[in-house]
């Protein structure tokens, strides 16, 4: 079994990003970090995303609305970010609070600063393998991580569990899209999916993203597989200091003997939504700069 380590992965992608941005003349890519209220999980990956860039060498701009800014406010504030020639990239970090309308909110940040990769269009793109278009960082990092890993998907059965506009649906577009590294043979899995360990036995390639702690068992996976866990969970444990650890969607101590490469979590995943969200940015102003 080897591990896939996401950190490494990560970490070489910043590198070459750094070194791509150093070789920028002018003004330096620029996203626009906005965090809605004090959700500590959103508090901590805003500032995980600022230290990213700024040892990039990207510019981050960090907006804090209050929590108790309306949509329409919200979208003013957008509307501004999305005609300000200095921004490249506008993230709006999620859970934003109830009253607002979340997908609302990611159709309002303009296609060409969508560097989450969530707008209509962005979506569209994937779908119609448009290079131009923004990939969710989630999904475009568990691509990169199986082409760094030397995993091809060519022919080979790739099997999804969940269906989310984040993560779900979109890796199994990539998958299945008409070029290097993807020409996978894709399978979606979902709450509704009859006999659903008899389908993920069949996986050549599987991607857990159903938010399910420790959902995976061994008796769903075939032996020799490659298994991808994008879940983070946190399950109490007592003799954690923090009363908690954080688990996947795959049960790793009784799925990784039979895998042929697997992720841990944490340090598989993760890192890499960061490091695909400031490739993006760099896209984004590459783009913007040509235009």
């Amino acid at each position: 079994m080897d591990l896939i380590d996401g950190n490494q992965v990560a970490a070489a992608i910043i590198a070459e990003l750094k070194a791509e941005v150093a070789s920028l003349r002018g003004r330096k890519p620029c996203i626009a970090l906005v965090r809605v209220g004090e959700d500590p999980a959103s508090v901590s990956y805003v500032k995980k995303k600022e230290k990213t860039a700024a040892e990039i060498g990207i510019t981050s701009r960090v907006i804090l609305p209050p929590v108790t800014i309306t949509q329409e406010e919200l979208f003013a504030l957008l509307d501004q970010l999305n005609a300000d020639p200095t921004v490249d990239g506008i993230l709006v970090q999620s859970p934003l609070p109830k009253h607002i309308d979340e997908v609302a909110v990611f159709r309002r940040v303009s296609a060409a600063k969508d560097v989450d990769g969530f707008n209509t269009l962005n979506l569209g793109k994937i779908a119609q393998e448009d290079p131009t278009g923004f990939v969710a960082c989630t999904p475009a990092g568990i691509m990169e991580l199986l082409a760094r890993s030397g995993v091809d998907l060519k022919g080979k059965h790739v099997v999804v569990l969940g269906r989310s506009l984040i993560v779900g649906k979109p890796v199994a577009l990539l998958a299945l899209q008409k070029k290097a590294g993807a020409n996978g043979t894709v399978t979606i899995c979902h709450s509704q999916t009859k006999d659903l360990p008899a389908i993920t036995r069949q996986a050549d390639v599987l991607i857990a993203a159903i938010g399910r702690a420790e959902f995976v068992t061994a008796d769903m996976v075939k032996p020799g597989a490659v298994v991808i866990d994008v879940g983070i969970n946190r399950v109490a444990d007592a003799a954690k200091k923090t009363g908690y650890r954080l688990t996947g969607d795959v049960n790793f101590a009784t799925v990784s003997p039979l895998a042929s490469k697997i992720t841990p979590v944490p340090g598989g995943v993760g890192p890499m939504t960061v490091a695909m969200l400031m490739k993006n940015t760099v896209k984004a102003y590459r783009l913007q700069v040509a235009a």
